[in-house]
C-alpha cells in the first residue's frame, strides 16, 4: 500500500495550499471528506494506482450519476465530488494546485493522422508571439476542420480538396458573414502554414474563396449622459467587489483603456510620483502612457486599501474568491456591466452588443466633440492606425449633441 501512502499526503499538501490561498474553512473540510471516502473506497478495493477511472467509478459509488470523464456540469452533488477529484488528478500531472474552469466536453483528441502537423501549428503561433486568446482561438477553428476531414475520411494532408473544403465551409452557411471570414482568414493560415512546411504539396488555401468584409463598416454605440451616469452611480462602492468594478469602469470611460490591458495591469505600470499609468497594450505590444487621474487614483487606492483580498498578485485587479490570483484571461467584465445596467434600469438597442469596448466608443465621440485631432484620439485609445480611429467620423455628431458626455461634468 505504498501508494496509497502517498495519495494520502498528496490530499494532505492540496488541503494546506488550499488554506494557504484562502479557501474558506468549510470548503477544505469538503475536500477532506471526499478525499477521505477516496482514500477508504481504495483501501477496501485493493487499489494502489489512482487515475482518473478510479475517480470516476467512486464518484459513481457516492453519487450514482456515472461519466465518461472529468468535464461537464453536473447536479450540486455531483460537482461537491467531482471538484476535489480534478483538482486531485491535476496535482498529481502538474504537482501544483490551480485554479481551473471544468471543460464542458471531454478534451480534444487530435486524429492520429494529422497530430504532428497539430502540434506544430501550435508551436508555430506561439512563436509568433500572438496573444494567448487569439491562438486559443485559432486552434479551436482549425480542431473543428481536423475532425471533419476525419469524418470525412481524409487520412493525409495533402488528400484535402476544393470540394473537401467547400463542403466545411457550407456548414457555417447560418452563421454570420464576419464569422464565416474569421473561419476562411483561419484556414487560410492553416493551410498556407502546411504548405510552407512540406505537409502539402501545394498551397490548398487557393481554393478558399475571397470575401471582403468591411472592416470599419459598423457604427460604434455610444452612451448617453445620463445612461453613464447612472451606471457610475448605481455601483455600490461600499462592497468589496464593488470598488474594484468601480476603478474598473472609470478607467474604460475616462481613459479608453481596453479590458486586456486592464486585466493585465500591474503596480508596476502606476507611477504615483509622476500621475501616469505607463504599460505595453496586450493587443499592438506598443507602449503607451497615460494621466493618472485624480478620480481613478482615488478609486484604485480605495479598492487596493479596502477592497482587494490580501495575494501576492503583481496585478492589481483580482479573482474576489479563492485562489485570490489574476481575473482569467478570457474575463470581459460583462456580466458586472450588464447587471449595473438592469439595476440602473439602462435599457440599450436589441442589435448592439454594449459591453466595455463600448464606453471607449463614448471616450472617443466625446473627445471628437471637442474637435480633437484624430491623430491624439488614435494615440489615446491604443490604435496602431489612424484608419482604426476614423471609424468614429461615422457617427452622427450632430444628432449625437443632445446627448454629449462632458467626463469633468460626470465626475464633479
Amino acid at each position: 500500500m505504498k501508494d496509497l501512502e502517498k495519495v494520502k499526503n498528496t490530499t494532505t499538501t492540496i488541503c494546506q495550499e488550499l488554506e494557504n490561498q484562502g479557501y474558506a474553512t468549510s470548503t477544505i473540510k469538503i475536500y477532506r471528506m471526499i478525499y477521505n471516502g477516496l482514500i477508504r473506497y481504495m483501501s477496501d478495493q485493493e487499489i494502489t494506482d489512482l487515475n482518473e477511472t478510479v475517480c470516476l467509478k467512486y464518484l459513481y459509488r457516492r453519487t450514482g450519476y456515472k461519466k465518461d470523464g472529468l468535464y461537464g456540469n453536473g447536479n450540486r452533488k455531483v460537482n461537491r465530488v467531482m471538484k476535489p477529484l480534478e483538482v486531485l488528478i491535476y496535482y498529481l500531472n502538474y504537482n501544483k494546485v490551480e485554479y481551473r474552469m471544468r471543460p464542458k466536453s471531454a478534451p480534444y483528441t487530435c486524429p492520429k493522422q494529422f497530430l504532428d502537423e497539430y502540434i506544430l501549428f501550435q508551436e508555430e503561433l506561439e512563436e509568433r508571439h500572438n496573444a494567448v486568446a487569439t491562438i486559443k482561438s485559432n486552434i479551436q477553428k482549425v480542431e473543428k476542420f481536423l475532425i471533419f476531414l476525419d469524418h470525412e475520411g481524409i487520412q493525409d494532408s495533402k488528400c484535402i480538396n476544393p470540394s473537401t473544403i467547400t463542403k466545411f465551409l457550407a456548414s457555417y452557411k447560418d452563421n454570420k458573414p464576419r464569422y464565416i471570414n474569421t473561419i476562411i482568414y483561419v484556414l487560410r493560415n492553416y493551410l498556407t502554414y502546411l504548405y510552407i512546411d512540406g505537409f502539402t504539396d501545394d498551397n490548398k488555401s487557393a481554393s478558399l474563396p475571397k470575401m471582403r468584409i468591411m472592416r470599419n463598416a459598423f457604427i460604434p454605440y455610444v452612451w448617453k449622459h445620463e445612461d453613464v451616469k447612472k451606471l457610475l452611480d448605481i455601483i455600490d462602492r461600499e462592497d468589496l467587489k464593488g470598488k474594484m468594478d468601480y476603478a474598473i469602469i472609470l478607467l474604460v470611460v475616462r481613459l479608453g483603456l481596453r479590458v486586456s490591458d486592464i486585466r493585465n495591469l500591474k503596480f508596476s505600470n502606476i507611477h504615483w510620483n509622476r500621475k501616469l499609468i505607463i504599460l505595453d497594450m496586450v493587443k499592438t505590444k506598443e507602449r503607451i502612457e497615460l494621466p493618472l487621474l485624480d478620480d481613478i487614483g482615488w478609486a484604485i487606492i480605495d479598492y487596493l486599501k479596502n477592497g482587494r483580498p490580501k495575494t501576492k498578485c503583481a496585478r492589481i485587479f483580482v479573482r474576489h474568491r479563492a485562489p485570490y490570483g489574476p481575473v482569467g484571461e478570457n474575463e470581459s467584465f460583462y456580466r458586472e456591466l450588464h447587471r449595473y445596467m438592469v439595476a440602473a434600469e439602462i435599457s440599450m438597442p436589441l442589435d448592439s452588443h454594449c459591453g466595455l469596448h463600448s464606453l471607449r466608443s463614448t471616450l472617443a465621440r466625446n473627445m471628437l466633440e471637442a474637435k480633437t485631432p484624430l491623430p491624439i484620439i488614435a494615440e489615446t485609445l491604443g490604435h496602431k492606425s489612424i484608419h482604426t480611429t476614423s471609424i468614429y467620423l461615422k457617427i452622427d455628431l450632430v444628432g449625437l449633441r443632445k446627448c454629449a458626455l462632458d467626463p469633468e461634468e460626470v465626475f464633479q
